[in-house]
């Protein structure tokens, strides 16, 4: 069977392209939904934490486009429910937020030939002991999950209707990232399982997208940084991290650390400390380190 999942959507016969669209699920919590400000706003602590401020600094100058404008990648699609198009900024929270999808999609978009379509179904305040729960933890089957699953068959089914510049290619599912954790680190019983769901979460959802060794990032919920204290939040990051060195998952799924992404109160737009006070840089680095991740899972596929 093959490592990945793969469907034709062949509408019109002898199509010539043969390259098929790469797909990336990304899910979660709220901060895979994304709560990053990416514009300056002087009332949001003096514009500091922006996306915005840190290009102004010289960094991620690919961002915009040689007028300031946000950039519009024509390689990289993403859907976020009801909104589709092409990459860019405001696929989040709200129209002036970003997550993590904004720095994978331009880390996977420039290491790939093909087309590349970020599907991204995340929903705020869900746990994986129950919102998430995969049904080989037993108990009771998360209704999170159960919708995960069918939003994700259901996408990749009608890429495309929902992209008609795609109608007549194979769309290909090749990698899913993670960003998930506040609340279950906030819970000990919910920690406690943590690993054990995580690890069943990855083999449900192989299963159930038909997808077998389907490479998978976990990006660790790193609030507070390298200077958090809670034994309760350090043991579910201990978890994460610990999943990845299963020996059945070597190679096909890795942990990205995120404490190094944390910016304090003082150098971010708010003090939510549950959405990486609304950093607009953190989820970018947060999303490019996934994308990096994801990367070098496929390229040990190949060999």
């Amino acid at each position: 069977m093959s490592a990945c999942l793969l469907i034709s959507l062949l509408a019109f016969p002898g199509h010539q392209e043969t390259r098929p669209v790469k797909v990336f699920i990304l899910s979660g919590q709220s901060n895979m939904v994304g709560h990053g400000f990416f514009e300056s706003n002087p009332e949001r602590n003096g514009g500091k934490g922006s996306l915005r401020e840190a290009i102004s600094k010289g960094r991620f100058k690919h961002l915009t486009d040689k007028n300031g404008k946000w950039r519009e990648r024509a390689d990289v699609w993403i859907q976020y429910f009801e909104q589709k198009g092409k990459l860019t900024t405001g696929y989040a929270a709200g129209p002036d937020c970003i997550g993590p999808e904004l720095g994978f999609g331009h880390v996977v978009g420039d290491a790939m030939r093909e087309p590349v379509l970020l599907i991204k179904i995340a929903w705020g305040g869900r746990s994986l002991a129950v919102d998430f729960r995969p049904p080989s933890s037993k108990g009771t089957v998360g209704p999170t999950y159960t919708e995960l699953i069918r939003l994700s068959r259901e996408s990749i089914a009608k890429v495309g209707t929902h992209f008609p510049a795609w109608r007549g290619r194979s769309v290909e599912l090749v990698g899913f990232g993670w960003h998930q954790g506040w609340n279950d680190r906030v819970d000990e019983k919910f920690v406690a399982e943590y690993e054990r769901n995580m690890a069943n979460f990855i083999r449900d959802i192989r299963k159930d997208l038909n997808a077998p060794n389907l490479p998978f990032v976990i990006a660790e919920t790193g609030m507070g940084g390298d200077q958090e204290k809670d034994e309760t939040a350090l043991a579910l990051m201990r978890a994460q991290s610990a999943v990845a060195t299963y020996a059945e998952f070597k190679d096909n799924v890795a942990f990205v650390g995120t404490r190094a992404f944390w910016r304090p109160v003082e150098e971010s737009p708010s003090d939510q400390i549950y959405h990486w006070n609304n950093n607009g840089e953190t989820y970018y680095l947060i999303g490019d380190g996934m994308g990096k991740a994801m990367i070098n899972l496929l390229k040990r596929r190949k060999r």
